[in-house]
């Protein structure tokens, strides 16, 4: 297993302003690749907010994967620049301004809107060819439940969906990612090559 947050975000140096959607699908795909060779490639991909569309976006390049699964997902990059609509002038005249987003303070520049209308993941979630497990709450005031309405009704079978009620968009009680992790594990390991739960072996 391997987690990781963007450049900028959590625990990860750099500066966001300096990324983009793009970089984040390259570096999830990097991310995998180091997985292949130092470990084994992985067989799940997990991404929250975003990171969950960077990661349908990115499942074509990590054929291993057989499994995916998103919280709280946009179905388009294109919902960051929704969000970002009211800073929307200030980027246009000085190229970057500060903006807060589920709580948080970025700095955003003006090329990240520019990557972010230049992709679009319907094709991508319609040829996923992985088994699809979305997760998202009514709630979620950050990225709207018809979000995941719009990933589900572009993925092709197996796809799952699971509401997490009354959860926020960061799953900030304990509770709530006990219940993703809870649901995550029993759904992935019917589709999963490995062992099952009683640990008898699962065919690759």
């Amino acid at each position: 297993m391997l987690r990781f947050d963007f450049t900028g975000l959590g625990n990860s140096g750099g500066d966001f302003a300096d990324t983009n959607f793009s970089i984040n699908i390259g570096d999830l795909i990097g991310a995998a690749n180091y997985l292949r060779e130092s470990f084994a490639a992985p067989q799940l991909l997990i991404g929250h907010s975003l990171g969950g569309t960077a990661v349908l976006a990115a499942a074509a390049g990590i054929p291993e994967a057989s499994t995916v699964a998103t919280i709280g997902a946009p179905y388009q990059p294109e919902h960051l620049r929704r969000l970002l609509a009211p800073a929307s002038a200030e980027i246009e005249a000085r190229g970057e301004a500060e903006v807060f987003l589920a709580g948080r303070k970025f700095r955003i520049k003006k090329q990240l809107l520019e990557d972010l209308a230049g992709h679009h993941t319907r094709e991508s979630i319609a040829n996923l060819g992985k088994a699809l497990l979305i997760f998202h709450s009514p709630a979620d005031s950050t990225v709207h439940i018809s979000n995941a309405a719009q990933i589900f009704g572009a993925a092709k079978h197996p796809k799952s969906f699971v509401s997490l009620d009354d959860a926020d968009h960061l799953l900030t009680r304990a509770s709530d990612c006990a219940f993703v992790a809870v649901v995550l594990a029993t759904w992935v390991n019917r589709y999963a090559a490995g062992t099952f739960t009683d640990g008898s072996a699962r065919p690759a």
